[in-house]
Parts: structure tokens; sequence; C-alpha cells
């Protein structure tokens, strides 16, 4: 979604919260002004194409907690076309698989929620360790402090483009 220059400067400074409850999508938001809502995640981005974005983000769950986004708006999967839903689908797969690996949790569950009136589809890699409880208690997990790992983002960088080769 493209915002105009009065709804950015009427909505600069809100928080997530504040945009989604005035029909605004905070990540639309947040992609035309520069990360004002969010946070510059730009570093912690494993894979960017044309239709989704792979980033690391900054209040996880967990350590490796990772979200797909798609670069277009669409509220949820089911306003997302067949083909798109079937990349993230497979790209997901994949960062289960490669968060285990690099961040040695015991599994990642994959989740993605659309609760509010103005929400942007994403999937949820929440890795949880061996020392943790399982269930969905790890979906509500409180948020964390984010630590950068730059040897961890290049495993996964490095593993993300193997995978698109094949």
């Amino acid at each position: 979604m493209k915002y105009s220059k009065s709804i950015i400067k009427k909505y600069a400074g809100k928080s997530a919260k504040d945009l989604t409850d005035n029909n605004i999508c905070p990540t639309c938001f947040d992609r035309q002004t520069n990360y004002s809502v969010f946070g510059d995640c730009t570093k912690d981005t494993i894979f960017e194409d044309k239709d989704i974005v792979c980033t690391l983000i900054h209040n996880p769950r967990s350590k490796g907690h990772l979200i797909i986004s798609t670069q277009k708006h669409y509220h949820d999967i089911s306003e997302c076309p067949d083909r798109l839903n079937k990349k993230i689908i497979v790209f997901s797969s994949f960062f289960c698989r490669a968060i285990k690996e690099v961040y040695g949790c015991e599994r990642v569950y994959l989740c993605t929620m659309s609760d509010g009136p103005m929400n942007h589809y994403h999937m949820q890699l929440i890795p949880r360790y061996k020392d943790e409880e399982r269930g969905s208690k790890n979906f509500v997990k409180p948020r964390q402090q984010y630590v950068f790992e730059k040897e961890k983002i290049d495993a996964l960088k490095e593993k993300v483009a193997k995978f698109i080769q094949k």
C-alpha cells in the first residue's frame, strides 16, 4: 500500500498499534518511511526478492526468530496469490531446517496471525530450544532483546544462496 505525504506526516512517530488502529499497515508504512516503525532491519535481512523479504526480527520470541513477509500488501493468506503462497511455504520449510542447523534449536514453529484491521501477511518462524517447554506457549513467549550475530546471519545467507541456486 502506498500512503500519501499527508498521511505519512500525520502518522509519523506513531506505534504499530496506532497505525493498525487507524487502518494503516505498519509494514507498508515502515517501508515507505525508511524503517521508522520497526527500525532498520536491512543488516538482518537474510533474503529479499521481488516477492518476499526474510528477516530476523528485532523483538524475537527466541534467538533465530525469522519473519517471511510479502513485498506487496496482502491482509492474509487468503488474499495472496497461490503461486506466492507456494513460494512462502517452500521458503518456510527451507528456513525451518536452516534455523535448526545454524541456531541449534530443537524445533521451529510456523505461524501466521492476521488479527488487526490492517495486517500485512507474513509467516513467523519461532525456534524452540531443548530446554524450553513444548507447545503453543512458544507462540506467546515474552519478547527478547535482539542480539546481532553476524556469523549466524552469514551462515543463513550462505545456505539460502545455495538453496536458490538449485
